[in-house]
């Protein structure tokens, strides 16, 4: 198959751009946007900026569970499941693989992107993704319910404050992953156009479900009911699903761009983020081969998405956090509630232990620093250099292990804060003094060079170097 681009209207002028991406390394081929925290650092406007420069913009892990905020023109766009450069006519926006794909949001999603004139069409899905099921959501909630009800997983008294469980956003992402690793009880995008395999998965499926399901204590489910239901999300689906590996190798094989937009973020990984409070997949650049396709040594150009502090959605150790007059301060200035559920998120200052681990692990070629702007007006600023460990002994070094880290108290670096509002700073040398040395800290901390800046939700609030 010789895979090409839709045809699409021309792309407007506001948006038009050198071929040659401005950030990371010139002529990247294949470039990453990653998380370098636990999420919500900004990595959808990364994208959105980014997308000019590329052919296809590709989803490589992760479910509805990550939500990504754009704002283009002031005007605010939640994405859920839908790669960022949807909002750019003439980009194909790849759903690979490795995603865990909810129907029934990705087409509400969908519809109502193009109420608002937003061009979908280049929208592809993997006909080998998996389905979250209504299945899998009973049994996400059911899970957090017995767990919270049972003390939680952690080994910390103070953790049941936050909820006990996991802290999932219960839409079904880790019994999905989980369904897919046993094989016998999984159903992939492609089974939704193909009546004949899916009646027969679900029958097999809805038997095993409600033998173990039922057990603690959700309602049957049947075959017939979910056969019907999924066939006709299949159905309004069709025209996007197909073999996305070899569309995207094809892509390559003839000179064109791709950019890999991560969900979640680095310290949620399942193998190196912070074990168990962590999502369901691989959400570093090590994910982007397995859930695409697609050869990591082709992968030329990362840019690691830091926040200028850090958030933290559900439980989970979060060092740096400020519980405090500080911490809602720069939850309500930044905004910072979650995209898909609306839950606050907590607030700590920037911890650059993690973040320098998470840009050693993701090979991360440069920096973004969002929301700086934030920042502004607070009479100091605390940044975690370092560890305390319970022996007196200091490291600079991040184990992603929760009960490692819970042990471990940060040592702070403090720096006057500017008062100044930043917003319309359009060159790093636009910023006040203080604000540049805030970030000149985080590139000697974490020794990679800082890209761009971000000063406000807009497009045109980014200062690139």
């Amino acid at each position: 198959m010789n895979a090409a681009p839709p045809t699409h209207p021309q792309t407007p002028a506001t948006h038009a751009a050198p071929r040659t991406p401005p950030i990371g390394k010139p002529g990247a081929a294949c470039s990453a946007v990653v998380g370098l925290q636990w999420g919500d650092e900004g990595k959808g406007k990364i994208v959105d900026l980014l997308a000019q420069h590329y052919d296809a913009v590709v989803r490589y892990n992760g479910g509805a569970n990550a939500g990504h905020s754009v704002v283009v023109k002031g005007e605010r766009y939640a994405l859920h499941l839908v790669p960022s450069g949807i909002l750019y006519p003439g980009k194909l926006a790849v759903i690979a693989n490795g995603v865990v794909v909810d129907p029934e949001v990705l087409i509400k999603e969908t519809t109502g992107l193009a109420q608002r004139g937003v061009d979908v069409h280049g929208l592809v899905v993997s006909d080998r993704a998996h389905v979250v099921m209504p299945y899998h959501k009973a049994e996400d909630e059911l899970r957090e319910k017995i767990l919270s009800e049972a003390g939680g997983i952690s080994s910390r008294p103070g953790e049941s404050a936050h909820g006990g469980g996991i802290g999932t956003t219960k839409r079904g992402i880790g019994p999905c992953y989980a369904d897919k690793c046993q094989r016998s009880t999984a159903v992939r995008c492609g089974d939704l156009i193909n009546p004949d395999v899916l009646r027969a998965k679900l029958a097999r499926i809805t038997a095993f479900k409600n033998a173990t399901l039922g057990g603690l204590g959700a309602k049957p489910f049947e075959a017939t009911e979910l056969t019907r239901w999924a066939l006709d999300l299949g159905d309004q689906l069709r025209s996007s699903i197909r073999d996305t590996t070899y569309l995207l190798h094809d892509l390559l094989g003839s000179g064109r761009r791709v950019l890999f937009e991560g969900a979640n973020a680095a310290l949620l990984d399942v193998d190196h983020g912070t074990y168990p409070f962590v999502t369901s997949s691989s959400t570093t650049v090590l994910g982007i081969p397995a859930g695409t396709g697609i050869p990591g040594a082709r992968i030329d150009n990362v840019i690691g998405v830091v926040k200028a502090y850090s958030t933290r959605v559900g439980n989970g150790p979060l060092p740096t956090e400020q519980i405090n007059e500080v911490g809602e301060r720069i939850r309500q200035r930044g905004r910072e509630f979650g995209t898909t559920t609306g839950r606050p998120r907590r607030v700590g200052w920037l911890d650059l232990v993690a973040v320098r681990y998470s840009a050693l692990l993701n090979g991360v070629s440069s920096l973004s620093v969002m929301l700086l702007d934030v920042l502004a007006g607070l009479d100091e600023l605390r940044v975690c250099t370092a560890y305390r460990l319970k022996n007196g002994q200091t490291t600079d070094r991040f184990v992603p292990d929760a009960d490692w880290i819970y042990d471990a108290e940060p040592v702070y670096q403090n720096l006057p804060g500017f008062p100044e509002e930043i917003q319309n700073a359009r060159r790093r040398a636009d910023l006040p003094a203080n604000a540049r040395a805030y970030l000149d800290l985080i590139e000697r901390t974490v020794g990679v060079p800082i890209s761009i800046v971000s000063v406000g939700p807009d497009r045109a609030q980014t200062l690139l170097e």
